[in-house]
């Protein structure tokens, strides 16, 4: 897409901060985004909105499709994050408007505290188990004392918490 043919939307798009809060409307939901019709600036020539969200930044959570944190239609706060001249759209964050539960888990917790947790995930190197809401740490499979299932209730030990990748690591513990 040509800024040169959109003038009005390049300079709207080129003159946004990161960090810039922006309010819109939900106007599709696609299997690679949502799309934000946003209350300030105009049109977008193709795409249904001039705002893009990824799946990513839709929730700090693991989710499945972006239908399961909006819906067509629905009013969103959301935080620039760039804009993406090859789309001529603003790349949005709706995550960043809402506190980060891991960092949340992370100032309570310390490593060699146990806990209990429900596995969630049997994987080749381990399983993960979910020690909060929204919080999931993985043992690895040399790191259990058993060959738990998913929905099984373990009890785990955190050995390390990382808060840059936002990752736990976890082992079984007694009991």
């Amino acid at each position: 897409m040509n800024p040169r043919e959109h003038p009005e939307l390049e300079a709207f798009l080129s003159s946004l901060e990161a960090g810039r809060r922006m309010s819109g409307e939900v106007a599709a939901i696609e299997r690679f985004g949502v799309f934000v019709k946003l209350d300030e600036g105009p049109d977008h020539p193709v795409f249904p909105g001039v705002g893009f969200v990824t799946i990513p930044e839709l929730t700090w959570r693991y989710i499945d499709a972006a239908g399961d944190v909006v819906r067509v239609g629905q009013r969103v706060t959301t935080e620039f994050l760039q804009y993406d001249t090859s789309n001529m759209e603003a790349r949005l964050s709706l995550r960043a408007t809402q506190p980060d539960p891991f960092q949340a888990f992370a100032d309570k917790s310390a490593v060699g505290q146990q806990m209990r947790g429900q596995v969630t995930k049997v994987v080749p190197i381990g399983v993960f188990v979910r020690v909060a809401d929204g919080i999931e740490g993985l043992v690895h499979e040399q790191d259990l004392t058993s060959a738990p299932l998913v929905g099984d209730e373990i009890t785990v030990v955190i050995t390390e918490i990382d808060r840059v990748l936002r990752r736990l690591r976890l082992a079984s513990g007694r009991g």
